[in-house]
């Protein structure tokens, strides 16, 4: 049995992760076994730059912190080599950027996800890891409502060049 002081620690850390996890807008669990020291720098830095947290907790702390979270479906993702990336920010940013790494490296692995307060399974966290970013979305709609106005201003444009050049010869036939 852990010593009072040791059992205070551990539950602070899972109070600590259980309030990350709720404020969370998503969040991915992975099984990191394989990748170098190397390629964890590259990655942890690719995360920090998208504001999202990575770290590798006791798995029993981190299930029982998605326990308390309302995840009770992660519970059983927390075996082996697990690390969970927390986004409060972007939902999309953590799927995205660990897909990239799981698709390089042959033993890193994508096993769940969360959001918005909901479980997600390896292939709908991939299925989120494939949609465009934000700005990306912004842009085209952007674009799209562009276009439309280009065209309208265009066809506007088209009705008064005819009627200004016809304005202009019927008044020269009403002179002549």
């Amino acid at each position: 049995m852990p010593s009072a002081k040791i059992l205070e620690q551990k539950k602070a850390v899972v109070a600590e992760l259980t309030e990350k996890i709720k404020n969370a807008t998503a969040g991915v669990v992975v099984n990191y076994s394989g990748i170098t020291v190397e390629n964890d720098t590259k990655l942890r830095a690719e995360l920090r730059k998208a504001n999202v947290e990575y770290k590798v907790y006791k798995n029993t702390l981190t299930a029982r912190a998605c326990e308390e979270a309302g995840l009770e479906g992660l519970k059983d993702q927390f075996e082996g080599m697990t690390a969970i990336a927390i986004s409060s920010e972007d939902p999309i940013a953590p799927a995205k950027i660990l897909k990239e790494y799981a698709d390089k490296i042959e033993t890193f692995e994508i096993k769940a996800g969360f959001l918005d307060g909901a479980v997600m399974d390896k292939e709908q966290v991939l299925a989120l890891a494939d949609i465009p970013s934000k700005e990306i979305l912004i842009g085209r709609i952007v674009g799209s409502l562009m276009s439309s106005l280009y065209g309208f201003a265009y066809g506007l444009q088209a009705i008064i060049d005819k009627n200004g050049e016809g304005a202009a010869e019927a008044a020269e036939t009403t002179e002549a």
